[in-house]
């Protein structure tokens, strides 16, 4: 690989990917230009001027190796993962899963960055695509790209961009639950848990998805169209598939005994620490679409949320993403513009780490393209790879974002039993990964940590 220069690789937001892709190109020599429209211009969804901010959740979801997502994480870390080494730096109580300290998680990853010599943060938002040049761009404007830039991404890859939309949960102050009838614990953990649990009986349940049923929501504009992630449907929209939908979903109380009673409920609603304070929570699984009136109206049904006060209320918002199986090659390169990379949900992934994962790869190719090194693409075998194998190698008529699972993996070759399997996926690609990184010549665990 040739020696970097003292010109810049631009990087197209600020977001979790890219980041991420700024993280990975700092880390071989090159100097990056990393812009980001904030604070001069929020999306409907952002409020905080500081880079990577958490938007929907403070949850990375699971963390153990048997997950597909907690081997996502895995694999990120062996890579020198900014963010992952940041999650992990302000973590917050969550059970088996990574949660964090939302607004010290957004501070460290934004000190880490504008702290380095390398890297020059433009604070002004990008109308066009920048034309081809001498190095990569990489686009990583996310789920609310803006509609300028979105309007340029049309225009380039010759088709109407695609839109679905994503609802963002509640967060309730932790001191307004009455905590008489809240208790805490993880499912089927023994003593207390990470996790505030409001139980609710069969009469309060039926009366609660009554209420839910009939609650009003936000209409959509016009010109939308309600397209919802599976993943991550507003719970009035589960309840609307039938009385028991959320009793075996967000509300499922398997594993969650009240240590009072030593009873089930027949159904609970959890809520999620959002600081390390303790002092607000996310309801989980529980975003919605419902109006502010009808949001406070009908959760303060649920049991110890009577005189729940609201740090935030749910609501909707568009997502964007392109159809990357025609549009995008395994390297996260537009197949009409090579020396353009697209990373974040913007490519067709859902969820905090998976666009982190993706601004990962976008910024190891990028530093090889700047480089005139061969750009790479992960072992199929791994999550990092399963996700690239998702983007590209998916039908283009059924295709629709998804998370890292490990349907997404190859097909087994040999008989596993299943309570083995995500074990088994794990040291299979763990072992991939690691010979990967030995091929590709660079110095991954000689370099220096993540966080400065």
């Amino acid at each position: 690989m040739n020696q970097p220069t003292s010109e810049a690789i631009a990087i197209i937001g600020g977001g979790l990917a890219g980041c991420e892709a700024a993280w990975q190109l700092l880390r071989r020599g090159w100097r990056v230009r990393l812009f980001e429209m904030k604070p001069g211009q929020y999306s409907p969804a952002h409020h905080s001027p500081q880079l990577a901010e958490l938007v929907c959740s403070n949850s990375f979801r699971a963390n153990g190796l048997g997950s597909a997502v907690g081997l996502l994480k895995e694999e990120m870390r062996r890579c020198q993962s900014l963010l992952m080494a940041v999650a992990d730096e302000t973590a917050v109580p969550a059970g088996k899963a990574l949660a964090v300290d939302r607004e010290q998680f957004a501070a460290r990853v934004t000190a880490s960055l504008i702290d380095h010599p390398g890297l020059e943060l433009i604070r002004q938002e990008v109308r066009a695509i920048p034309p081809p040049g001498s190095l990569p761009t990489i686009l990583a404007t996310g789920p609310l790209t803006t509609a300028h830039l979105a309007d340029a991404l049309a225009e380039l890859t010759g088709r109407e961009r695609l839109a679905f939309y994503d609802a963002i949960a509640p967060i309730v102050y932790t001191d307004s639950l009455d905590m008489a009838l809240v208790y805490r614990k993880s499912r089927y953990d023994d003593g207390p848990g990470d996790y505030l649990n409001c139980p609710l009986d069969r009469e309060q349940y039926h009366r609660f998805i009554e209420a839910l049923a009939a609650g009003r929501c936000m209409p959509l504009k016009p010109f939308e169209e309600a397209k919802y992630f599976e993943g991550c449907l507003p719970v009035e929209v589960l309840c609307g598939r039938g009385e028991e939908t959320l009793r075996f979903g967000p509300m499922k109380p398997v594993g969650l005994a009240d240590p009072k009673s030593g009873r089930e409920p027949h159904a609970v609603v959890q809520l999620r620490f959002e600081n390390r304070q303790e002092s607000t929570c996310n309801m989980v699984g529980f975003q919605t679409k419902l109006t502010y009136p009808e949001q406070q109206r009908i959760f303060r049904m649920i049991p110890g949320m009577e005189r729940a006060e609201f740090a935030r209320l749910g609501s909707i918002h568009r997502n964007t993403f392109v159809l990357a199986p025609e549009l995008l090659t395994p390297t996260l390169q537009f197949r009409t513009r090579p020396d353009l990379l697209l990373a974040g949900q913007l490519s067709g992934v859902e969820g905090y780490v998976e666009s982190a994962a993706m601004g990962l790869l976008a910024g190891i190719n990028a530093a090889r393209l700047a480089g005139g090194a061969e750009v790479v693409v992960p072992p199929a075998t791994t999550a990092l790879g399963a996700l690239v194998r998702h983007l590209t190698d998916s039908d283009p008529h059924s295709f629709q974002p998804s998370n890292i699972n490990f349907g997404l993996f190859p097909p087994w070759t040999r008989k596993v039993q299943k309570k083995f399997r995500g074990e088994e996926r794990a040291k299979i690609a763990l072992a991939a990964l690691s010979t990967w990184q030995a091929e590709l010549a660079e110095p991954f665990s000689s370099l220096p940590g993540c966080v400065q």
